[in-house]
């Protein structure tokens, strides 16, 4: 069965999320994405494990669905997992990493967090922060349950990563020593495509996954990844750990130049520089004279040693998109979340089923018998990586452009032509 995952975004018990991140409206706008199998997020926090236990009901092995009396949406399903930061002092630096963990059981969710409780509150946040070294939380997580997953999140982030350049490790080795070889997994993150993390070496024996990182329910879907597999946690968990290409057929990506830590920069003084001019300024930032947010290019390239564009052997591929709202928005001139955007979002959704057959299958001349040809080339150039991006930097998301000035007319002109 070929489906789609997202497994990391978080619950309304998290900072800076939604009050409708619950599992209503994620059910609900995972249908409207075109995702399968959606992470739980959160599971740590007592208050959402609560509603978490209330409204789901078991489904396949390790799997769980909304009760079908409180949704309509219960054929989704839902995986439990949550995000923990560990911030702890190693080798005379403060490290600050994020773990997503996969759970396959609530039993083995109150294990951990009997276990955890003594490190931390767990219910101040919904990503709790503990002063657990990354090694001991994959020791004591594993000690509880081998079925259990922990990947790297979102690794290259500046201030809470692996490899961040504010508070991370040069290798995986560095991080887990001795427990290295039970990361199966990390995620590339918005600012990294798993292009760039293949120029290290010592990253061909995890498997690359993407994931939204959610704090909306809109927004769950901008990465994630497509499988083709029996619905159940250990399919996906071996399909994972084995890298099987057969199994786990691509991830989908945002352009790494829109995540908002791609270029470094210094966000107060509005500077975004391309490593080679931080070279050039000595990565200082020339209006303030303060250190510039060193991003993840710049850090990629301190760590890869393999050239651009190198492609290992049994890499997953990945095919890089722009949510379809940017698409509409871009073509009207307007801002997400306006009536004229979601007027035309929604009836592409009713027309074909979900945004990802629109972004990823629908033809074009079956699109433009929907929506204009305007949003109709907007896809098509998407699909075909044809879109140009102001880089992100420091906090700031990138800004993707898919036409330049006076295309939209001309492309409006050709469609009546035809």
């Amino acid at each position: 069965m070929q489906f789609v995952a997202d497994f990391h975004l978080h619950s309304k018990y998290s900072r800076a999320t939604s009050k409708e991140m619950d599992l209503e409206n994620l059910a609900k706008w995972a249908k409207i994405k075109g995702i399968t199998v959606l992470g739980t997020g959160d599971f740590t926090h007592q208050g959402w494990l609560k509603e978490l236990k209330e409204n789901l009901a078991p489904a396949e092995t390790g799997l769980f669905k909304i009760k079908k009396e409180k949704d309509k949406n219960s054929d989704v399903r839902f995986l439990l997992t949550t995000e923990i930061s560990c911030v702890y002092l190693k080798n005379g630096k403060i490290r600050k990493i994020h773990l997503i963990i996969f759970a396959p059981s609530f039993e083995i969710v109150d294990k951990i967090n009997i276990k955890l409780k003594s490190f931390g509150n767990l219910n101040v946040d919904g990503r709790p922060t503990l002063g657990l070294d990354a090694k001991q939380l994959t020791k004591i997580i594993l000690d509880i349950s081998p079925d259990c997953l922990i990947v790297p999140a979102h690794m290259w982030t500046p201030h809470f990563s692996l490899f961040g350049s504010r508070s991370g490790f040069d290798s995986l080795n560095e991080c887990f020593e001795e427990f290295s070889d039970y990361i199966f997994a990390g995620e590339t993150g918005l600012s990294s495509s798993p292009e760039m993390n293949w120029r290290l070496s010592c990253l061909d024996k995890i498997t690359l996954i993407s994931c939204s990182d959610a704090h909306s329910p809109s927004k769950i879907g901008r990465e994630a990844n497509v499988f083709d597999t029996e619905l159940n946690y250990y399919a996906i968990l071996t399909a994972i750990k084995e890298k099987d290409r057969s199994k786990f057929l691509y991830t989908i990506e945002f352009f790494p130049e829109e995540g908002k830590y791609h270029y470094d920069g210094h966000r107060n003084c509005g500077v975004a520089f391309h490593p080679k001019e931080t070279r050039k300024n000595d990565g200082i930032c020339p209006i303030c004279g303060k250190p510039l947010t060193i991003g993840v290019l710049n850090r990629v390239e301190q760590l890869a040693d393999r050239p651009e564009k190198f492609v290992p052997e049994n890499a997953i591929p990945f095919k890089s998109l722009v949510p379809l709202e940017e698409i509409i928005a871009d073509v009207l001139g307007q801002e997400v979340g306006t009536v004229n955007v979601n007027k035309e979002y929604k009836k592409l959704i009713e027309s074909f089923g979900n945004e990802f057959n629109v972004l990823l299958e629908v033809k074009r001349e079956d699109l433009e018998k929907i929506t204009s040809s305007e949003i109709a080339e907007g896809i098509m150039r998407v699909r075909e990586g044809r879109v140009f991006i102001q880089p992100g930097y420091d906090g700031v998301y990138g800004k993707v452009k898919i036409f330049q000035e006076g295309e939209r007319k001309n492309i409006s002109q050709q469609g009546r032509l035809f």
